[in-house]
Order: structure tokens, then C-alpha cells, then sequence
């Protein structure tokens, strides 16, 4: 169906298609065009000498930007969380979410300049917020919006206090100041912009007090604001860096619950588990771990696939297999080479967590010792086990639940 297709294109169902990376290649930079010549816009040397060329690259994004959210409003009936199922009801909910609105935003200087009370450079400000659109493509806001929810007491609480320090410290100044310089102190809602300015420990130098106490209390307040606005921005990076944490490991549980080799734990020993494991990338080519080097630690490929270069042959292993146990499990050194036959994507566990693994699960113990007993025991078979053909290739009666290719050495 043509409309499931093109949703699929724009909203992200077949972002990893060619077509879908050309669809949003395309329209990124569209919006960052759009705002850096809004921008430039705003230089009226610019404006006299290229305002042709700035009117019509404005047709341009006005009409790819209506097109694009006109589309949209189409295809939202395919959401694949059937959220705006509905023709009318489902297109106007989604004609109300926060990126619809911003897509219209978007469009609204191109329409509104039409009008002839209004022209593009009155309309400056609006065009310049279609950078918002980039919050579809990036999670980095919504990550910062999400901490600003999460740490919403401690901020409250922050910002309370700071308020209180900011009329307690313009009220003191007001009641020294304000004969010596009306002008500058002659109320208190006067006097708080010394206080922004100085609790903050900007010091633009415009407002400052000349009497002796006064000079007293704008030190004191120098002091305290050094201390109360570097709080907000202490809990922000702090909880930044716990979503941040949270993310990665919900990244990692995800990853290790993936893997056939844990797929049957609970939910409880996954998370033990992933806490532990490392994501880790290697590209073709690469070599992962070379023969002869210390073993440090064992892989679980999470997707693409490697060679186990052995005396007798290559095995190749695939998503879901580990190798590198062997080493750990006999304190030896690497007896094989195996590199990236493909971009693969591993979580690593180093062998201090291996041995507290294994000394906690009796049940992975097992499965492991197993695996690599196999792998060294294959006398007729000097790479592999039973099921698993020197090519890599699956023979018959293959046994593959869980995918446990036998390899002679890791």
C-alpha cells in the first residue's frame, strides 16, 4: 500500500532504507539552509544585496515544508502504535502533538508573507525556530527535558532558594543605595538587576553600590551566588549523567536479553548481568584477538560475524555465539586469531566478572564449561562439534538452541 510505504519513509519505520536516509539527508538540510539564511536575512547590507536569492530560497523551503507536513498529516493514520487510526479524529490528535505543531511553525512565515501587511523580515524570529524541527532527529532535548522532569524537586527547591536570596540581597541594597543613587536603587525592583547580575557573578559593572556597606553586601552576595547558581547546574549534570547511565544500560539489558545464551534468565540476572558487560565495535577486518596474546576476557557477538583462524581451517561464528572462553577457563593465552568478517557489535565481559559469574550461576557455569569441553575434545573434528562443519555452516541434526558453535580454541 502506497501509504504504508511512504509512512515508513518518513517516520522512521524504514529509516535504515536507502530511501528513508535520502528522505531525511535531504530534509536536514533544508531546515539548516532555511535557518542560516534567516539568519543572514537579518543583515540588511545582505538583504539589499541578495534579497532575490533570499525570497526565492524561502519559496523553496516554504513549499518542501508544507509538503513535507501536509504529507504526514496523510500517513499518520499508519502509526504503528495506532495512535491516529482514525481519519478525521486520528489526524487532528496528531495535527496537536508537539512535532506537528512544530512542522506547522515551520510553514507559517512562507503563508503569512503572503499577506500584503507583512513581509519575510518581520517573520525573522519565526523562521529562525524551524531549527526545532531538528528535535525529530535528535534526542538529545528530549534527554535534557526528561532530567529537567526527573530533577524537578531539587530545581524547584534550588530556584526557591535563590529567589529568596535575590529579594533578601535587592531589599538589603535598596535600603543602603537608594540615597546615594536613585537612579540606580530607587526600588527595590530596580535594585534586583544588581542582584541578578551579581549573584549570578556576571559583573557587568553597570549597576554597582559606592557606599561602604553597600560594597559589604554586594561582596557577600558575590560569594553566595558563586555557590547557589553553581547548584542548579550541579543537579542538571548530574541527573544528565544519570539518564544518560539509565539509557546505556537499558541499551545493554536489552542487548544481553538478545543473546540466546541468557535469553532464558530472569529478568533480575539479566540486569546483574548487564550491568557487567561492555558494548564494544569492530569493524572488517579487524582483528579482535590475536594468537598468543593474554586473554582478558570473552565475547558475545550481538550482530555481524567473525573467523576463528585455527591450524585446520575457519569456523565462523554468527549473532548469538561467544568465543574467548577457553583462555579464561584454562588461564592460558589466546591459541587462535579471530577477526571481523563483517561490522560486528560484542558485549565484552572481562575476567574478573566472568569468574563472579560463573561462581554465582552454577547453570551458565555449566553451559560454558560444556561448550568449551566440546571444542577442545573434538579429536575427528579438529575445529568444531558436532552440527558445526569446518565452513561454519550448519550440518545435519544440528543443535543450535542455544547457538553454541564449537570452535577447538577461542
Amino acid at each position: 500500500m502506497l501509504k504504508r510505504r511512504v509512512y515508513g519513509v518518513i517516520e522512521g519505520g524504514q529509516r535504515g532504507s536507502r530511501l528513508g536516509r535520502i528522505f531525511d539527508g535531504v530534509l536536514l538540510l533544508l531546515i539548516l539552509l532555511s535557518v542560516l539564511i534567516a539568519l543572514l536575512a537579518t543583515d540588511q547590507d545582505l538583504l539589499d544585496r541578495y534579497g532575490d536569492v533570499f525570497l526565492g530560497s524561502e519559496i523553496i523551503f516554504g513549499l518542501a515544508f508544507t509538503a513535507e507536513y501536509l504529507v504526514r498529516i496523510w500517513v499518520c493514520t499508519e502509526d504503528r502504535h495506532d495512535r491516529y487510526t482514525s481519519p478525521i479524529g486520528g489526524r487532528l490528535r496528531y495535527i496537536f502533538t508537539p512535532l506537528a505543531l512544530i512542522d506547522l511553525l515551520a510553514i507559517l512565515p512562507f503563508w503569512l508573507a503572503a499577506m500584503p501587511s507583512i513581509t519575510l523580515e518581520q517573520l525573522w524570529l519565526i523562521r529562525a525556530l524551524r531549527i526545532l524541527k531538528l528535535l525529530r532527529y535528535s534526542s538529545a532535548l528530549e534527554t535534557l527535558g526528561t532530567v529537567f522532569h526527573n530533577e524537578r524537586k531539587p530545581l524547584m527547591a534550588s530556584a526557591t532558594t535563590m529567589l529568596t536570596l535575590l529579594v533578601l540581597l535587592s531589599s538589603l541594597i535598596f535600603v543602603v543605595e537608594r540615597d546615594a543613587q536613585p537612579e540606580h536603587f530607587g526600588s527595590v525592583p530596580n535594585a534586583m538587576w544588581w542582584g541578578i547580575v551579581t549573584l549570578a557573578t556576571v559583573g557587568y559593572g553597570d549597576v554597582v553600590p559606592v557606599t561602604p556597606l553597600g560594597r559589604i553586601i554586594g561582596g557577600f552576595a558575590v560569594v553566595m551566588g558563586m555557590g547557589m547558581f553553581a547548584l542548579p547546574a550541579g543537579i542538571l549534570a548530574n541527573g544528565f549523567a544519570e539518564e544518560m547511565r539509565r539509557r546505556n544500560f537499558v541499551v545493554t539489558w536489552n542487548l544481553v536479553a538478545n543473546v540466546p545464551f541468557f535469553e532464558n534468565l530472569a529478568a533480575a540476572r539479566i540486569a546483574e548481568i548487564a550491568a557487567v558487560l561492555q558494548p564494544q565495535v569492530a569493524v572488517h577486518g579487524e582483528t579482535i584477538v590475536r594468537q598468543g596474546d593474554p586473554a582478558d576476557c570473552m565475547y558475545f557477538i550481538i550482530s555481524g560475524g567473525v573467523e576463528v583462524r585455527l591450524p585446520g581451517g575457519l569456523v565462523h561464528l554468527g549473532a548469538g555465539d561467544f568465543f574467548g572462553e577457553i583462555a579464561l577457563l584454562t588461564d592460558s593465552t589466546r591459541t587462535a586469531t579471530v577477526v571481523a568478517a563483517t561490522t560486528c557489535q560484542f558485549l565484552v565481559l572481562r575476567v574478573a566478572e566472568f569468574r563472579k559469574i560463573l561462581a554465582a550461576h552454577d547453570d551458565l557455569r555449566a553451559v560454558i564449561s560444556k561448550v568449551a569441553a566440546e571444542r577442545l575434545g573434538g579429536s575427528s573434528q579438529p575445529i568444531g562439534s558436532p552440527g558445526v562443519h569446518q565452513d561454519g555452516q550448519d550440518g545435519p541434526g544440528a543443535v543450535r538452541e542455544p547457538r553454541q558453535p564449537a570452535v577447538q580454541d577461542d
